[in-house]
């Protein structure tokens, strides 16, 4: 009998093990699937930033046909563009962005001084490149943000919480903000 119940204390101990095992390796490679997704949505955002960013130089040398005087706003441009191509992760790459988007604010802002650009076909084109790619961009840093919530989310609730401290699982907080001159849209009349 005694026998018996110990071969049944250590068949309980043993499927207990098992169990917390088998909840330890599913929430691992859920997390690890998770963070893996962050990474590809960020991925799809430095595409429509590249995307952005070459198109600025032909939207800058259309303007600088009409306003070759405004060269610190073409250099401002053309340091920010510099920025986010340089930029390695993440952080670096949204901070180059928001420069970047205030820089383009005052581009923008400057055609307002000249009726003939305004109309010209090249630059009203660019115009809608970049216009469809700010959307793009919007749509994507939404994913990317969404990607973010669900991964810190699921390594902060019980027991995930346990298991990502155990397997080097860090929160990410590098949401993808809009800069205060994305919030503020250069008004545009033609």
């Amino acid at each position: 009998m005694r026998r018996g119940l110990w071969v049944g204390i250590g068949f309980v101990v043993v499927l207990v093990i098992l169990m917390v095992f088998g909840s330890y390796v599913s929430a691992r490679n859920t997390m690890v699937i998770k963070q893996e997704a962050v990474k590809a949505e960020w991925s799809q955002v430095d595409v429509v930033l590249e995307r952005r960013a070459d198109l600025i130089p032909n939207l800058v040398e259309t303007v600088k046909g009409y306003a070759k005087h405004e060269e610190v706003v073409f250099g401002d441009i053309a340091n920010a563009r510099a920025g986010l191509l340089n930029a390695q992760d993440p952080s670096a790459k949204i901070q180059a962005n928001n420069r970047l988007d205030g820089a383009l604010g005052r581009l923008l802002a400057i055609s307002e001084n000249y009726p003939d650009l305004k109309s010209n076909q090249n630059f009203l084109q660019l115009q809608d490149q970049l216009e469809g790619t700010e959307n793009r961009i919007a749509v994507e840093r939404r994913r990317y943000n969404e990607s973010i919530q669900d991964y810190n989310t699921y390594i902060r609730q019980f027991p995930n919480s346990i298991w990502a401290g155990m397997g080097g699982f860090q929160p990410n907080n590098q949401y993808f903000e809009a800069s205060q001159a994305a919030r503020t849209a250069p008004a545009v009349k033609f």
